[in-house]
């Protein structure tokens, strides 16, 4: 849940930043998928963590065994969902990618906001967005590209592309945040909200 006012002070603390017009997105909380070479699907770095990695797999391995017999035992015969369970990374590239600056620092936000401006992309920690926005720390810039090098912005396709090649797919945190995507992308078009 996102608490009325908090878009409000991210958006006024970027422009007090930027001297120019943001637009503030709530970012998910869901953990984010890798497709990097040297990382995991998780984004952890493969090689580190790795007895703690080994007991993982093993609990994780007996859990999936469990939901599996569950679904079988409820299920209709149809298979659903993307082919194989695998989700679409949300983190592609190559090795040392530059998304993985972004990244690496969203993974340990509470309250991720992206933030855009007409030469500005950053992203703003607001801790946790279910409290009062008048009890809430101020809001804390923890990463940010100027240009004339920051990613390019597909605002439909929610992606942000680095000249490597590498890509972010933002997941936004709700409905809510998506329909104002959608009436930012229809005044950038010159169309009003629909």
């Amino acid at each position: 849940m996102v608490r009325p006012g908090f878009r409000e002070r991210v958006e006024e603390f970027m422009r007090g930043q930027c001297r120019e017009p943001v637009v503030a997105l709530r970012l998910s909380d869901d953990k984010l998928y890798f497709d990097v070479p040297g990382r995991r699907r998780d984004g952890t770095v493969d090689g580190e963590r790795v007895v703690r990695r080994f007991f993982w797999n093993i609990l994780r391995g007996v859990g999936r065994a469990a939901v599996v017999v569950f679904a079988l035992m409820n299920s209709d015969g149809s298979t659903g969902g993307l082919k194989g369970g695998e989700r679409k990374a949300d983190v592609q590239g190559p090795a040392n990618a530059m998304a993985l600056d972004l990244v690496d620092r969203l993974r340990k936000l509470r309250g991720p906001w992206l933030v855009f401006s007409p030469s500005c992309v950053a992203v703003v920690d607001t801790g946790s967005t279910i409290t009062d926005p008048a009890d809430a720390p101020p809001p804390r810039m923890v990463w940010q590209a100027h240009t004339p090098e920051p990613p390019e912005i597909k605002f439909r396709a929610r992606t942000l592309t680095w000249p490597d090649g590498s890509r972010f797919t933002f997941p936004l945190y709700s409905r809510t945040e998506t329909q104002h995507l959608r009436q930012y992308c229809d005044s950038l078009d010159g169309r009003g909200p629909t």
